[in-house]
């Protein structure tokens, strides 16, 4: 038997979540899903926390992952995959009127991840969280040429993931088995860079409130919001930046708007991929989170996906709020969607 043939064996055998299934089994779960995937490669990945990781999954899995900090109550605290602050707590205090504010990862940092690895030798690529919501792979770059500068033999490549949240775990679990099935890191790079288009997210809020105090809307456009119970629908564009699906009265029809535009987005067993995972995740919303999983579970050739379940982490969480939930998988190409404006823009810009 191939390594790969064993692989997608293994992930078959994954159990799925479901909504009888607490937490405890959830991440026997998702730790088997990584270890399926996770195997020795010549390319070493580093993610970041943005990617909202299951914890299992992240160890499992094998990557490095490099650790954004939030301040909140005057603290800063690390983005640890809720090792030192649980997502109840995190999302309890916000809910309070405690507000947790981000900053863009320095060079310094990631001059330190960088500079370990070059040290080890492996060719690396990291796989970043997007600059259409922060500046961090932008640090990212620069620390990169440093190295490059005081190791010229040492390969490593920066990838703006285009896509957020637990979309960017995807991304990763997927990049791992490819670096086991043997892709360099280059490829890997060149794989990445194209694959990203793939993942898709789709997500609702429960308030607008964490939105306006980043100044993402008016203030005013969030109290209006509240009052007629209107919930949004949102993903993320080809630049990995938020965008407005539609505007929905009460939470519920939010939902059903997340499971239309999956109907409409994935590819099911096109290609024979119908056992990639999925991911849903949510900011202290298990309730929904799980109502999601029961739908998801009741449409064709869905029945026995792996779906990873985990939380919004608090840099994310800190501009969502409490209330937050989103679906995350592979479908249709992202691009294919765009206007013809943008695609002359995209073309402008030498993009394919």
């Amino acid at each position: 038997m191939s390594s790969t043939e064993n692989t997608e064996n293994n992930v078959e055998n994954v159990a799925p979540l479901t909504e009888g299934v607490d937490n405890a089994q959830a991440s026997q779960d998702a730790a088997r899903l990584g270890r399926a995937y996770h195997r020795k490669s010549n390319v070493r990945i580093i993610v970041d926390s943005c990617a909202d990781f299951a914890p299992e999954v992240a160890e499992a899995l094998g990557v490095e992952v490099v650790h954004f900090t939030y301040v909140m109550g005057g603290q800063e605290h690390p983005d640890d995959l809720w090792q030192t602050m649980s997502a109840k707590e995190f999302y309890d205090r916000m809910r309070a009127g405690e507000v947790a504010t981000t900053s863009a990862v320095t060079p310094g940092r990631y001059l330190e991840v960088f500079e370990r690895a070059a040290e080890e030798g492996t060719p690396t690529v990291y796989l970043a969280f997007t600059r259409g919501l922060s500046s961090s792979v932008d640090a990212a770059r620069q620390a990169a040429d440093m190295v490059r500068e005081s190791h010229p033999d040492f390969e490593i490549h920066v990838v703006d993931n285009v896509c957020p949240s637990a979309a960017a775990e995807l991304l990763a679990i997927e990049a791992v088995r490819q670096a086991a099935n043997g892709l360099t890191a280059a490829e890997l790079t060149a794989w990445a860079e194209e694959a990203r288009y793939y993942v898709h997210g789709y997500f609702t809020l429960d308030s607008f409130d964490a939105l306006a105090r980043g100044g993402r809307i008016p203030p005013a456009a969030a109290t209006v919001g509240g009052k007629l119970d209107i919930k949004p629908e949102l993903s993320y564009d080809t630049n990995g930046a938020l965008t407005l699906r539609g505007m929905c009265r009460g939470r519920k029809k939010a939902l059903r708007a997340i499971i239309a535009d999956f109907k409409a987005n994935y590819l099911g067993a096109e290609g024979g991929d119908e056992k990639l995972p999925m991911a849903i995740v949510s900011a202290d919303a298990e309730k929904d989170a799980r109502w999601l999983a029961d739908q998801i579970r009741r449409e064709p050739g869905c029945s026995d996906v792996p779906i990873i379940y985990s939380s919004v982490g608090p840099v994310i969480g800190a501009h969502v709020g409490p209330g937050m939930v989103a679906l995350l998988f592979w479908g249709k190409d992202r691009r294919e969607s765009l206007s013809f404006t943008d695609r002359i823009a995209r073309k402008v810009r030498g993009e394919k």
